[in-house]
């Protein structure tokens, strides 16, 4: 062999045996394919690895399903919030649990738009511009216990809403009206945040709440002027705050006798009839911060399971040795927690120390300088 011949032939078989100079294929997530065909240059050759060396079949099965344009589908949640859309996307797939069309542009919710979601259990189209809605836009979600219909343009609550739903937070809406039989059907339902709406209390006509077994209502921010009748007897919670409301009637609280917080906050309440807080026997926590009330409510020390009262921001110049506590041993089942009386004009100083003598904690009186 010529020396040529050999000297060829060396060469090849030094190229045969070297390592390679270009890395394995590692697929590290979807959003990576663009980078790496932009890193290497070579997207046939990164093509080629993945067709080699997956084991994922691409090839869509029957029990596959589409994800609507632009949005994010995963684990039956499908995210379209934030997408600019005008109306609700077509193919959502039929095993969707959440769905999120949030922050988009929505006008109306049609017939047709949840057809096929019978597994649907929560549904946020909140801050949209929704302003009218299908009466049977509802009709397929069977199963549906959430609905977030917050910041849109509803002038009424939608008719004909599931009979699964437990939650519905509908505030800042145009709501002015609730009428009678709005809710009718709904015996599951738990918990209503409708605040920030322009209701006053006439827009409750009787007979609104009827058959609800509601633990939680919220009607913050809006236009009433004293505590609205025949709420739900059942309620746990009531939130009033942020209202108009001038006084607390003898017969306001009648019904609420399953309270264990109730929030009258930022009101305009100069006066709590007497009496008026005996109706609450199970009352935890008591809301009446910012208002104008001159003294502190009666019938406090009778309420043997109060354990947080806010009075701050008032006009209360006096605090009386049974204004919290009462005189016997053993009427109180808890002690208080926490009992704010900052922003009053009432001179800490000459509040006897007895007035607190079932505070489980000095800490839990909260006292401060008055300013004008």
């Amino acid at each position: 062999m010529s020396p040529h011949c050999s000297l060829l032939l060396l060469l090849c078989v030094t190229r045969l045996v070297s390592p390679s100079s270009a890395l394995p294929f590692e697929q590290r997530g979807f959003w990576d394919f663009a980078l790496d065909s932009l890193e290497t240059g070579n997207m046939m050759s990164m093509m080629r690895d993945q067709e080699e060396s997956s084991g994922i079949d691409e090839t869509p099965t029957p029990d596959m399903h589409m994800c609507p344009f632009g949005c994010h589908c995963q684990l039956r949640v499908v995210q379209c919030s934030d997408l600019g859309l005008t109306e609700v996307p077509k193919n959502i797939p039929p095993d969707t649990k959440f769905l999120d069309l949030q922050n988009n542009r929505i006008t109306e919710l049609k017939e047709s738009d949840f057809r096929g979601l019978s597994n649907l259990y929560a549904l946020s189209v909140r801050n949209n511009r929704i302003s009218k809605v299908h009466p049977k836009a509802f009709a397929p979600l069977k199963h549906m216990q959430k609905l977030y219909f917050s910041k849109n343009y509803l002038t009424a609550i939608p008719k004909n809403l599931p009979a699964s739903l437990v939650e519905l937070r509908i505030h800042e809406n145009h709501i002015k009206k609730v009428a009678a039989g709005t809710f009718s059907g709904l015996g599951n339902m738990n918990c209503i945040e409708m605040g920030a709406n322009p209701i006053q209390n006439s827009g409750f006509e009787p007979g609104a709440f009827r058959g609800l077994k509601l633990n939680y209502l919220r009607i913050s921010e809006a236009k009433l002027t004293g505590v609205p009748k025949d709420l739900p007897e059942s309620l746990h919670e009531l939130h009033l705050d942020h209202n108009q409301i001038q006084a607390v009637e003898l017969e306001d609280l009648s019904r609420y006798k399953n309270l264990f917080r109730l929030g009258l906050g930022f009101n305009h309440i100069r006066n709590i009839e007497n009496g008026s807080l005996s109706y609450l026997p199970m009352l935890r926590e008591l809301h009446l911060d910012n208002n104008r009330l001159k003294h502190v409510p009666h019938g406090l020390p009778n309420m043997k399971y109060l354990q947080v009262v806010y009075l701050h921001s008032n006009n209360i110049s006096r605090v009386g040795v049974d204004d919290f506590c009462p005189r016997g041993f053993g009427m109180k089942r808890t002690f208080y927690n926490g009992i704010s009386l900052f922003d009053n004009p009432v001179n800490y100083w000459e509040v006897q120390p007895a007035t607190f003598r079932c505070v489980g904690d000095r800490f839990a009186i909260q006292f401060g300088n008055y300013k004008k």
